[in-house]
């Protein structure tokens, strides 16, 4: 195509200039190595015959052992570097629809056409502003394969490529900038791609942080002055003082469930560089607004309440009060580490945010207005968002461990002698007593075991957080494996003995409560169990009272991965779409407004895919308020590693909440849903029972993924400070969900991401003569059906049964009875996609990806036959240790490769 002449330009440089570094640091033939797989690759991929496929496992063979690291990484950086040039080609494109003046899909100009188009006016658009918003949540979830170091080098090149685009360069200066890129592939060449110790948790915090600090504290004012502007120009009124649309959160540091290594005193060290991060920037931004403002009364005049302020006559009154306010914030920070303070400081971000609206006044008033909107909007933006915890941190914990803290705390009280006997509806009593009692159970002499100590001091950290940094440093408390109304009563009570609720003017006054308690239902028979256990809570009147001094608002999360791994695709995400629709059903009954958590993946099986596609599938009531979503791994480089790349992401996000918190469905799809409904229950349940019957029920399916996955080495790439599993147990149930994941990703099947529908699809079809033309109308207007659809293309294409019979053949008589299952499952399924989209081939709708996966395919080909043959070498008892080692190393290398070629982990 034409307009994609660019990217296969910067393809072709980043490859020649990777070849001739091959070259200079491994000599010629490591080169030709390379050059005799990829040829190799290339003819399999053109007709995979049982003589291509041999040539390719020769070409593979015959790399020495002290050349096949060298070999490996030569793939591996390649997609570092196509990727590169993707998002370059992205940037590009954004430019040319900017040039061009188009409205760009997605933006908020197409957004503020759509919504007037739909009738509304600039107060109903400033009511939606008020009423909706997204937050996004960075994750510690291990699913970014490539390290920091990695990254930054990564962030030099794209810088450097974008650079080569300017019109204005000359030859010499093309040729400087081949020359720095040349030198950062150098660089990155010789830096080890795999971690050699597992990252901490701190690491975590500060790897997060990295985002915050040099994309998102400068990019987020930008993207809400753009949704200004196009409320302006579209409906004629400035829109200034309306809460953000957009704000971050995240779990680094706080998700402690089944991560022994996120303790308390991790937590508080979490909050305190939050909080240091952001006093950092605002002390930035006031340099460079002393810089800036360089304003003189003699010239332009002030007001008279800013010059009163400063205590006497100023020439340059704006720098004086931003001297000022530097003398306060280095006072502010002190006061927040427990230091010693002589002189006034900011006891908020408010108090802050007064100052620079005295100054934003008096520049307004005396013909500064540009000024204003140029450097203090955007910096009282970003008080508004960050205030001084930066980002809000969510705290995180599997119920039994609330179970056991508050069993030991009722017996050592003499109030229970054994809480974990007592049923569900003696647990909510004995709960809602204590909960309801202003006296504290917590005995403060009392040693009590480690698991309560550290419940308890949890809480008090986060009490502690409260005090020091504001409410918004945490607001939610998630409760992992929720099961009964008991498992949030419990948190509850443990928040009530670290006084975060109670009733300190008395039990018939309001109550004290400040901290969401939120559940998380992660597996289909808690999602089906959802609108049971809240219906419970909210007819209880203690919970009732915590709501109302929560404001009414109850947060639910709802779990993409586990429930994924428990049902499968179509069921999973079936489910949650119907739990969504009895929860909000439920929750208006009771007065209630319910916000959404929702905990995706990356990954196409963990509910990954395009954000704004994710956000338009939920029901269109699930939209009317906050929306909240992880962003995990790789994700969050992909999306947030690039100023232009985060701007363009968050605007698309925000604006699929207003399109999708505003839409109204057709006449057609009032008449036909209920049938619709019922064609998708009856799939779900089909689709239930294949996947149920492989993954759970088959004999050899266990042996099978341990042994034609890569899931052993996983857990040994030091990608996150958690344990790969909750327990020893090799069972599925009881592995997390990303290695799981990440596991079928590396072997090509991706089944995960598609198993069941194919066999659900093929039976409703047999059953039902018209399902077929539902199904296609459902695909054409129904936003949950066709993403769902669409997502299960990316995983079909992605997915490889050519590749994937290379893994099988691993697993010896448990692949012969297993492979040709899925095999079968995965031609239903493309077959039933092909028959509901009416397409020819898989991704007809989306041209530019499936080329993508065309044109990857054959350098990930050999990162994949590298992968099965030294796979096949660890299982045997063969190696030395040092062979084993060096064989590890290299495979750990080929999950980097397949990581970066298919632009997925976990």
């Amino acid at each position: 195509m034409a307009n994609d002449a660019p990217l296969h330009r910067d393809i072709r440089v980043l490859g020649d200039l990777l070849g001739e570094v091959l070259v200079e640091q491994c000599g010629r033939r490591v080169f030709d190595h390379v050059e005799s797989i990829r040829l190799a690759a290339k003819a399999f991929r053109a007709d995979p015959s049982p003589e291509t496929r041999a040539a390719l496992q020769a070409a593979v063979s015959a790399v020495e052992p002290e050349h096949r690291n060298d070999v490996i990484h030569a793939f591996s950086v390649y997609f570092q570097l196509v990727n590169l040039a993707e998002q370059n080609h992205r940037l590009r494109r954004h430019r040319d629809y900017d040039r061009s003046q188009q409205v760009l899909r997605g933006s908020f100009r197409e957004t503020m056409r759509t919504l007037a188009d739909r009738g509304m006016t600039a107060d109903d658009i400033e009511s939606l502003l008020r009423e909706v918003g997204i937050e996004l949540v960075l994750t510690a979830h291990p699913t970014e394969a490539l390290r920091r170091t990695v990254l930054d080098k990564h962030t030099k090149i794209a810088a450097f490529l974008e650079d080569m685009d300017d019109p204005r360069k000359t030859p010499r200066e093309l040729d400087v900038l081949r020359e720095r890129i040349r030198t950062e592939i150098v660089a990155l060449w010789q830096t080890r791609s795999v971690r050699k110790q597992r990252i901490t948790v701190l690491d975590e915090v500060r790897n997060g942080l990295y985002f915050l600090d040099q994309i998102l504290f400068d990019v987020l004012p930008r993207v809400h002055q753009k949704l200004e502007q196009a409320v302006e120009e579209q409906f004629g009124r400035q829109l200034l003082e309306l809460p953000p649309l957009i704000r971050f959160g995240s779990w680094m540091g706080g998700d402690r469930d089944g991560n022994p290594n996120v303790t308390s005193d991790i937590t508080w060290q979490t909050l305190v560089l939050h909080c240091d991060l952001a006093l950092n920037k605002y002390e930035q931004k006031l340099r460079e607004l002393g810089r800036d403002l360089s304003v003189s009364v003699d010239r332009a005049g002030a007001d008279e309440d800013l010059l009163a302020s400063l205590g006497g006559e100023n020439d340059e009154p704006y720098r004086a009060l931003i001297n000022r306010m530097l003398e306060r914030l280095a006072n502010t920070r002190r006061r927040l580490h427990g230091e010693r303070v002589d002189g006034p400081d900011y006891a908020s971000p408010e108090a802050m945010m007064e100052d620079v609206e005295r100054m934003a006044r008096s520049l307004a008033h005396h013909r500064g207005q540009r000024m204003v909107d140029a450097w203090l909007r955007p910096f009282l933006l970003q008080l508004r968002i960050f205030g001084f915890h930066m980002v809000t941190l969510d705290i995180r914990q599997h119920s039994g461990v609330h179970e056991q803290a508050v069993a030991e705390l009722l017996q050592t009280a003499g109030l229970v002698d054994d809480y974990t006997s007592l049923g569900e509806e003696e647990r909510v009593r004995v709960l809602s007593e204590c909960l309801a009692s202003p006296r504290p159970i917590r005995n403060p002499y009392h040693v009590y075991s480690d698991v309560t100590t550290e419940a308890l001091a949890v809480l008090d950290c986060v009490r502690r957080g409260h005090e020091t940094f504001g409410p918004r440093c945490v607001q939610d408390y998630l409760i992992s494996m929720t099961q009964g109304a008991s498992d949030l009563l419990e948190v509850l009570l443990l928040a009530k003995e670290s006084g975060l609720f109670g009733w300190p003017d008395g039990p018939m006054a309001p109550p004290k409560s400040d901290l969401n308690v939120v559940p998380l239902f992660e597996t289909i028979e808690d999602l089906e169990s959802a609108a049971g256990i809240m219906r419970s809570l909210f007819e209880n009147p203690v919970y009732r009272r915590h709501l109302e001094m929560r404001g009414w608002q109850q947060e639910i999360m709802l779990g993409y991965s586990d429930s994924n791994k428990d049902g499968g695709y179509l069921t999973a995400n079936w489910s949650l779409y119907m739990a969504q629709k009895h929860l909000i059903r439920l929750a208006e009954a009771y007065g209630v407004r319910i916000k959404f958590f929702h905990g995706r993946g990356g990954a196409l099986g963990r509910g990954g895919g395009p954000v704004e596609q994710s956000i338009l599938a939920q029901p269109t009531e699930a939209l009317r308020g906050h929306v909240k979503i992880t962003e995990q791994g790789e994700v969050i480089s992909q999306r947030y590693g690039h100023p232009g790349i985060a701007e363009r992401s968050l605007e698309s996000s925000a604006a699929a909440v207003l399109v999708g918190a505003t839409r109204e469905d057709s006449e057609e799809w009032a008449e036909r849903h209920p049938r619709w409904f019922r064609l998708l229950d009856r799939a779900s349940e089909i689709s239930f029972r294949a996947y149920r019957k492989l993954v759970f029920e088959h004999p050899a399916f266990l042996e099978y993924f341990h042994r034609a996955t890569p899931i052993d080495e996983i857990g040994k790439m030091n990608i996150g400070s958690r344990p790969s599993r909750r327990s020893q147990s090799a069972r599925i149930e009881d592995l997390r969900a990303i290695p799981w994941v990440f596991s079928w990703t590396q072997s090509r099947h991706l089944l995960p991401a598609w198993y069941g529908f194919g066999s659900a699809i093929e039976a409703i079809m047999r059953e039902d003569p018209r399902a077929l033309e539902d199904l296609r109308r459902m695909y054409e207007v129904w936003p949950f059906f066709r993403t769902l659809v669409d997502n299960l293309q990316m995983a079909l294409a992605k997915a490889d049964m050519l590749v994937a019979k290379e893994y099988a053949q691993l697993a010896g008589e448990a692949g012969e009875a297993v492979f040709p299952l899925i095999e079968e499952e995965y031609a239903r399924t493309e077959r039933a996609v092909l028959d509901i989209t009416g397409y020819r081939q898989l991704l007809d709708n989306r041209p530019v990806i499936r080329e993508s996966i065309s044109l990857r395919n054959p350098y990930v080909d050999p990162l994949s036959f590298f992968q099965v043959r030294l796979l096949a070498d660890l299982r045997t008892d063969n190696l030395s240790p040092e062979e084993r080692e060096a064989e590890l190393a290299d495979a750990l290398q080929t999950i980097n490769g397949i990581a970066a070629g298919l632009r997925n982990t976990g």
